[in-house]
């Protein structure tokens, strides 16, 4: 490999929300229409006997978070990123250890420290003797599923050597691009409360990732449950693949066939707007973020066996998908309203359109 040349090689080592209920009539009318130009009825069922065994493996580990499992789920389908930020010890990394090996395929951690280089997560170009030109060392970041843990505790400088594999899915070094595999997906956990030595993460980093997930304290029954599973030995350690790699990637074909039909692709912008223009706001939603609530309310359709995308399917994902994106204003932040409610009130504030059967949600 020559430093400088612009070839391009595809690597392949082993390195919340509110519930409108507003469209009960749509939902029968399309629920009443078989087959259907999307996904097939077939595919749906596979893809829901998948993920189901994928969501009781990762349920073994963290016990009662299902809504948790299954959104972490949702963004693996959809070919988005997940954040996963949270006090300490209510079991960030353990859900993002679950889910990767859940599934049978590479998987990498790095442990993000004010010391961590870029090069570690990218790889390296080493002059090799013998050969006498240089050799690509592929970093961490050469995985199917990549865990960063604490990545708010690495410099800024090392956190952007994530932008480039986390939207084009490839990596430049020296001038050479090397293509990532497919499913790729970054599942990073950060600490909100302890922020010494840590450095927030730009927007441009946070708006990479489709989804925020707060894990939250169990519930004392849950809670009582995890002491008998988890007293003696980690159930993490007899966790075995349900699924592999390719088995993933044609679930997401088959989540990128469900169809959303203009009403709802509208009513998406429509919210990402409303961030935009809302006064407790100073900053609201990317272009990305309507496409990542797209695909996200698909893989969340498809899971529930439909073919079409409701505006159900927007609403409860909003906030999980467009709150860390935003940035309050100071009266927002001085009334303690969390960009989670300001969600919520734009949900509640902008209308769902009016859908006059099946034919408006399928083709």
């Amino acid at each position: 490999m020559t430093v400088g040349s612009n070839s391009e090689v595809g690597y392949t080592g082993d390195p919340g929300a509110l519930d409108a209920g507003a469209v009960p009539a749509a939902r029968a009318a399309a629920a009443a229409v078989g087959g259907g130009a999307g996904a097939g009825a077939a595919d749906l069922q596979r893809l829901a006997e998948t993920t189901g065994r994928i969501r009781a493996a990762v349920e073994t580990v963290i016990e009662g978070k299902p809504e948790v499992v299954k959104l972490a789920v949702t963004v693996l389908l959809a070919e988005g990123h997940l954040l996963l930020e949270d006090v300490p010890g209510v079991g960030k990394t353990m859900l993002a250890k679950a889910l990767a090996r859940s599934i049978d395929c590479t998987v990498r951690r790095i442990q993000f420290t004010p010391d961590l280089l870029p090069s570690d997560i990218t790889g390296v170009s080493i002059f090799d003797q013998q050969r006498k030109d240089f050799e690509f060392k592929p970093g961490a970041i050469f995985a199917n599923f990549v865990v960063g843990d604490e990545i708010n505790r690495a410099s800024p400088k090392t956190q952007s050597a994530l932008l480039e594999s986390m939207e084009e899915r490839q990596v430049t070094v020296d001038g050479t691009t090397f293509h990532l595999e497919s499913p790729f997906m970054v599942v990073a956990t950060q600490n909100p409360i302890e922020m010494e030595g840590t450095y927030p993460l730009p927007e441009a980093q946070r708006d990479r990732f489709m989804a925020r997930i707060s894990v939250g304290y169990p519930s004392p029954a849950a809670e009582l449950r995890m002491l008998d599973t988890h007293g003696q030995v980690s159930p993490l350690e007899a966790l075995r693949p349900v699924a592999d790699a390719a088995e993933v990637a044609r679930l997401i074909e088959t989540v990128r066939a469900v169809h959303v039909s203009d009403e709802v692709r509208r009513y998406a912008i429509d919210l990402v707007n409303a961030s935009r223009t809302s006064p407790e706001l100073r900053l609201g939603a990317s272009p990305r973020a309507t496409l990542q609530l797209v695909r996200a309310a698909r893989a969340a359709a498809a899971m529930d066996g439909r073919d079409f995308v409701l505006p159900d399917d927007v609403q409860k994902l909003a906030g999980s998908v467009l709150a860390h994106r935003l940035l309050p204003t100071a009266e927002t932040q001085i009334s303690r309203r969390t960009t989670e409610q300001v969600v919520a009130g734009l949900v509640a504030a902008v209308p769902v359109p009016a859908l006059g059967g099946a034919a408006h949600l399928r083709r």
